[in-house]
């Protein structure tokens, strides 16, 4: 008998679990209440006021655009014995990131970890920085090794999901255990290994693909800069859209029922098991299972509703940040930018802090750069650059009035490029331009109060668990999405979405993974070569 799953919302995780469900034989229906496919990946277009009438403008990613662990793309695409390389050709990036500071020093963040540290060497000279930065990357690598043995490609909500308590007296399951560092955060591992305060600032910021502050978040997401060494950074051809475009692509050749435009307003719930699925128009859909890709907490509070949903939503875990998103069509492209840019703050902890404890914006920010057109051309007329500038914000407080806020703080980012990042004449440079603010961003993707990156990875032990892909409160019911396990960063939620499905057909007798499927996610798969390397 073929089992009919709902998913609701058609971010990446959405997709994801939908194309992963219908590979495995499901029935699948899709419903999205935007008009678009992909939540957070949509796209952007802004025409060229000098070029009116033409068709070469400017296209921005307006959500994420840095693409890591791409092994997650080929599982889900041999799901269905297709090859991503072929379907999704990606580019990779090298040098990952640029990097600016205020006291005007520029490195390069680049994948080899001898060459970064002979790079690191170079800029703090006779420091030990370089040495200091390989003993941090082997400490990532046992991190996500063990991230890979415990955490990944499965429903996991807490401890008790990973590591079985009971064999703690196993000499090699206590030194997993340990090796965890749990009680460390982020920031302090980084600094025991690269205490040069630019240097540090820059590791911390892989805390921030997951919206969280190195200062409160535990040390083992500091993985990620194993992730990113060894798997590398990479761009979709036609940006991160095309992701988007490419998994709804590949569920509707699967037989999903892909349908935008349809609000899901509640679910009904009978022996507290998931009946169907009511609509904004009136619909009920019936259904075996639901895999839920808006916001876990909202999920529970306004979809289940009732003493399970108020019990969720009065037990939820802080909400990562917000942000403040600036897309400028500029006339004139920055030759000394890289594909992807930080333009540090002055002061990584007063940042953080005016973030995360104050919930302000902070007085000095770092902003993230999105260049592309070094890359692809196509994102902005010939010489041009559309410039996709992030400022991470507090999540949305009472008091936040960003119909006020929004105005001086884009000119305090701006001001951020002209002095840190050797942007002077920006302000000249920009043709056209558009923005989005944290009350934009609570609006317009259904997210818990603004935030982009879901639920905050805070605390030293047991900062980095989210709910669990399978919900132990509702029979049937599964989540995907950045507020959900393992958590935000395009892999991560495309693996939340492929492991919501996998749940799924493993709780419905369904046929489970392909042995094609297995290997292609497998880390040992990084060693095949992939499409324009």
């Amino acid at each position: 008998m073929v089992s009919h799953v709902v998913v609701v919302g058609g971010g990446l995780g959405g997709l994801a679990a939908a194309a992963v469900a219908a590979a495995r034989g499901h029935k699948v229906t899709l419903l999205d209440k935007n008009p678009w496919l992909g939540g957070k990946a949509a796209v952007l277009n802004l025409p060229d006021p000098a070029r009116p009438g033409s068709n070469q403008g400017f296209r921005f990613d307006m959500g994420p655009t840095i693409l890591t662990v791409p092994r997650v793309l080929r599982r889900i695409f041999a799901e269905a014995g297709r090859d991503q390389a072929q379907d999704l050709p990606l580019v990779r990036l090298d040098p990952q990131w640029r990097c600016f500071f205020e006291d005007g020093t520029r490195i390069d963040l680049i994948e080899d970890v001898a060459k970064m540290a002979a790079a690191m060497d170079s800029f703090a000279p006779g420091t030990g920085q370089g040495a200091g930065y390989q003993r941090f990357q082997a400490e990532a690598r046992r991190l996500h090794e063990i991230s890979e043995k415990f955490f990944f490609w499965k429903s996991v909500e807490g401890l008790s999901d990973t590591i079985d308590l009971k064999s703690n007296f196993d000499p090699n399951t206590m030194r997993e255990v340990l090796a965890l560092r749990m009680g460390k955060t982020v920031a302090k591992v980084i600094r025991g290994h690269v205490p040069d305060a630019r240097l540090a600032q820059m590791l911390d910021h892989f805390c921030q693909y997951v919206g969280s502050s190195p200062y409160l978040a535990p040390a083992v997401l500091c993985s990620i800069g194993d992730m990113q060494a060894s798997e590398g950074i990479w761009y979709p051809k036609g940006g991160t859209r095309a992701v988007a475009e490419g998994l709804a692509n590949l569920a509707a050749s699967l037989g999903a029922d892909l349908r935008p435009g349809v609000e899901v307003t509640g679910f009904d719930i009978e022996n507290n098991t998931v009946r169907a699925v009511r609509t904004a128009g009136g619909e009920r859909i019936a259904c075996d299972a639901v895999i839920s890709n808006m916001d876990a907490i909202r999920t529970y509070k306004e979809l289940v509703g009732g003493p399970v949903g108020a019990k969720v939503a009065r037990k939820a875990p802080e909400p990562a940040c917000s942000g403040v998103v600036l897309y400028l069509g500029l006339r004139k492209r920055y030759e000394h930018l890289a594909h992807h840019c930080f333009v540090f703050s002055r002061d990584a902890e007063e940042e953080f802090d005016a973030i995360y404890k104050r919930g302000i914006p902070a007085p000095d920010p770092t902003a993230y750069l999105a260049a592309p057109s070094g890359t692809d051309p196509t994102v902005a007329p010939e010489g041009g650059e559309a410039l996709y500038v992030l400022v991470h914000t507090p999540w949305l407080r009472p008091g936040h009035d960003w119909a006020k806020q929004f105005a001086p703080y884009r000119q305090t980012i701006l001001d951020k490029l002209k002095r840190t990042a050797g942007m002077e004449d920006i302000e000249e440079r920009i043709v056209t331009e558009s923005a989005l603010t944290p009350v934009d961003i609570h609006e317009r993707y259904k997210v818990l109060n603004g935030a982009i990156y879901g639920l905050a990875s805070h605390g030293a032990w047991l900062g980095a668990f989210k709910p669990g892909n399978r919900s132990k409160r509702v029979k049937g019911l599964y989540l995907a999405g950045g507020a959900a396990h393992p958590g935000p960063g395009m892999p991560m939620v495309m693996m939340s979405g492929w492991i919501a499905a996998d749940s799924l057909d493993q709780d419905l007798g369904g046929r489970g993974m392909s042995a094609a499927a297995r290997e292609a996610g497998m880390p040992d798969a990084l060693r095949m070569p992939l499409a324009a390397e």
